[in-house]
């Protein structure tokens, strides 16, 4: 099957399409035909190298996290899905698999596609769904009457983000450029710190936690936006021992973690908050509560651009200059 194989860890000439063999499933798993597929920041760092300590893979590896598509065939034991079911997923931490013509997954993290969208909305839904539902409702368990800051709103997770934030009944505060404003106001945002003329922690205070999905100097000044206590947690940074025991489930980690987020660790607490990184965890339960939140028009979610698995390299590209509002995707069925 055709499949973008990670041959080294490096530039974008890491990855490069070729044919691997057709996967079978086994006892609890399905195999299941990929419709699209979507990209994310993991991949190219994966690609790269930089979550080599968390992840090393045998190379060479089919890449890819999350999809889109139809189970062809199922092992002995699956009871929730049948061939012929739309399904959509986030591929378990341990494993990639996504940007190829199949792939087997365990029922476990699978659900059934919402029947109001189509397979290349589908793709993008995963793992930025999960992430920021994961973020704002496990970690910062915002409620009716929360407030959050969610730095860089326009982008894959923060679309998710918004509007999850909003179904929990939180005030939202994001960034945004000029370009990405009505954006991130459509999707429900209440204040909106344009970037370019602005700088947030001029304008944002005693915020009930954060979300931070740039890192850098953004993360940082996060720290100083939220009331004593609270907590900021990323998606960007480098990750503390919580992500290691909580995340993982690999606590010899734990020490790297401590020695590697030392001073970002020692910032928070300087500026009275808490750190927190996140490396979310897939779900077929928690996915299927986003596929009932898309299909009752709660959430939307939001496709930059549509890429053929021809031009793959393309859309890494694209989704790497950071200019994308959205998510970016590949169809790996032509004409689909």
């Amino acid at each position: 099957m055709r499949a973008l194989l990670l041959t080294k860890y490096g530039g974008p000439d890491s990855a490069v399409l070729g044919e691997a063999p057709l996967p079978a499933p086994g006892p609890g798993e399905m195999l299941i035909r990929i419709h699209a597929a979507g990209l994310n920041p993991v991949d190219f760092k994966t690609r790269e190298g930089k979550l080599k300590a968390i992840q090393r893979y045998p190379l060479p590896a089919v890449m890819g996290n999350e999809l889109a598509g139809v189970i062809e065939a199922c092992g002995a034991g699956v009871t929730r899905f049948a061939a012929g079911d739309r399904v959509f997923a986030r591929v378990a931490k341990n494993a990639m698999g996504a940007f190829a013509e199949y792939i087997v997954l365990p029922e476990d993290v699978v659900a059934p596609m919402p029947a109001s969208i189509d397979f290349e909305t589908a793709a993008g839904v995963p793992l930025a769904g999960l992430t920021a539902l994961q973020a704002l409702r496990d970690e910062l368990q915002l409620k009716p009457g929360s407030r959050v800051f969610i730095p860089g709103g326009a982008g894959g997770v923060g679309t998710f983000a918004i509007q999850i934030a909003k179904w929990l009944g939180a005030e939202v505060t994001t960034t945004a450029s000029p370009r990405g404003r009505e954006l991130v106001e459509r999707l429900g945002a209440d204040v909106v710190i344009d970037y370019t003329t602005q700088q947030f922690e001029d304008h944002v205070r005693d915020m009930d936690g954060a979300f931070d999905l740039l890192g850098g100097d953004t993360l940082v000044k996060s720290f100083g936006v939220v009331k004593p206590g609270a907590t900021v947690v990323s998606v960007a940074a480098l990750p503390e021992p919580q992500t290691a025991t909580k995340d993982l489930g690999r606590p010899l980690l734990a020490a790297l973690f401590w020695l590697v987020s030392y001073r970002l660790r020692a910032d928070a607490r300087r500026q009275g908050a808490k750190y927190r990184f996140l490396f979310m965890h897939p779900s077929g339960s928690e996915l299927e509560e986003l596929g009932n939140l898309i299909d009752a028009g709660k959430l939307t979610p939001v496709i930059d651009r549509v890429f053929p698995f021809s031009e793959i390299a393309h859309a890494f590209g694209y989704l790497e200059s950071g200019r994308a509002k959205g998510k970016v995707i590949v169809r790996m069925i032509p004409g689909d």
